[in-house]
């Protein structure tokens, strides 16, 4: 069968219409032009497509199946003109990013909004995800970049330091563990504690490490701020694990006492990660490239 886009729009018209007049009117067709090719497109699919009566015409249910993936293939088409028209006015097209929770809400925005900047013509869609997801999704090539802790096995993807990223625990001031200049996480998970989101990717990168040492998270609260979690904490109710650089303005003049994780995976850097073979003049390769070298000088700061 080969129904070309007049023919679908044309079915699709009549169906909707009940009418051939109207759909060869719709069609900027004559009503003989019209009815030919419907009836064309009968003798093509071998089966009648409209039952005709005296107040117009109506899907068979053969007809019925053709108006589902006619919608479908018009609305595919429709979207490939406007992406076509985009290109045609200089726009590039669109990138898929993945990231954990302190790269979406404290490093990457000012970074994004600079590369935006100078790629007018290129847009973004930033997920937020787990690191260990995010590096899945790179390989599976459901992502086009992540952003992940270099704790995840990253091997056979093409990689560049992103920035120093360290988890933290905070207590109330005068806590026990405060006595001790690091904490380890096991010894967290005997805590009562405040949760981030408990959609985010910290609370589900924290599970799983909770997970790996066979203990659960006692949360008592989850909140999507971490300001507020600094206020739940400084008032008793639990710790908090977050990331340090988040802790500029959310700790001020609290009275809260902040101590670094001794866990090896708890003393991360981000890494921005991608496929070996994107090219730089993908607008994917772009980014990661001024990624990577936005991220090289940021890295020269902590030398």
């Amino acid at each position: 069968m080969r129904f070309d886009w007049t023919d679908l729009q044309l079915f699709v018209h009549a169906c909707e219409a009940g009418s051939m007049t109207a759909a060869a009117s719709r069609s900027h067709l004559t009503l003989a032009a019209a009815s030919a090719r419907l009836r064309g497109m009968e003798e093509q699919a071998g089966v009648a497509l409209l039952a005709r009566h005296s107040r117009g015409v109506r899907p068979t249910a053969a007809g019925e199946a053709l108006l589902r993936h006619a919608h479908a293939v018009l609305a595919q088409m429709a979207q490939l003109r406007g992406e076509l028209a985009l290109h045609g006015r200089g726009a590039l097209g669109k990138i898929h990013l993945m990231c954990n929770t302190s790269a979406l809400v404290q490093h990457l925005p000012p970074l994004l909004a600079a590369f935006l900047r100078e790629h007018p013509s290129i847009d973004t869609v930033v997920e937020e995800s787990a690191s260990p997801l995010t590096v899945q999704a790179v390989r599976q090539g459901a992502t086009d970049i992540g952003i992940a802790s270099d704790a995840e096995d990253m091997t056979g993807l093409q990689t560049a330091f992103f920035c120093k990223d360290p988890l933290v625990l905070v207590l109330p001031r005068g806590h026990a563990l405060a006595r001790n200049r690091s904490v380890a996480f096991e010894k967290v998970l005997d805590l009562e504690l405040v949760g981030y989101s408990a959609s985010s990717a910290l609370h589900t990168y924290l599970s799983l490490q909770a997970a790996q040492l066979g203990k659960p998270m006692r949360v008592r609260a989850n909140l999507g701020s971490f300001e507020a979690m600094c206020t739940l904490v400084e008032q008793g109710v639990g710790a908090a694990v977050v990331p340090a650089a988040v802790l500029g303005k959310a700790v001020g003049n609290r009275r809260l006492t902040v101590r670094p994780l001794s866990d090896a995976w708890a003393k991360r850097s981000l890494v921005v990660c991608a496929p070996v073979d994107l090219a730089n003049s993908q607008p994917a390769g772009r980014l990661f490239e001024f990624l990577k070298i936005t991220s090289n000088r940021t890295k020269q700061d902590f030398l």
